[in-house]
């Protein structure tokens, strides 16, 4: 049974830093993708970044480029966002997700690709 546990989300002011946890199990994590996406209420999920079984990293929001990276620790089953910079408009929920049928991301990718996803965790930044 593939499982995907999101944590680390919080409120923290603009110009702050969060690090998620995506921890997963039945799943040999080293050989897949896994993305990260965030949904505002009232809004489609969008991808943020894929990071792809030879951990190559796609982007796909470029307000995220130079402030978020994603790595992954294979020997805890867990890939990390570490998103500095925070402003406003990152505020949303955030989801890892996994695509096993591809080892390479797609650019670009959709929510519906991707086979197993967390529950999320919620990003809040504001002053």
């Amino acid at each position: 049974q593939v499982q995907l546990v999101e944590s680390g989300g919080g409120l923290v002011q603009p110009g702050e830093s969060l690090k998620l946890s995506c921890a997963t199990s039945g799943i040999s994590l080293p050989y897949y993708v896994i993305g990260w996406f965030r949904q505002v209420s009232g809004r489609e999920r969008e991808a943020v970044l894929c990071l792809s079984n030879t951990d190559r990293t796609t982007y796909y929001i470029d307000s995220a480029k130079g402030r978020f990276t994603v790595s992954r620790d294979n020997a805890k089953n867990t890939v990390y966002l570490q998103m500095n910079g925070l402003k406003p408009e990152d505020t949303a929920v955030y989801y890892c997700a996994t695509d096993i049928r591809n080892f390479d991301c797609t650019d670009p990718t959709y929510p519906d690709q991707f086979d197993f996803w967390g529950q999320g965790t919620q990003v809040t930044v504001s002053s």
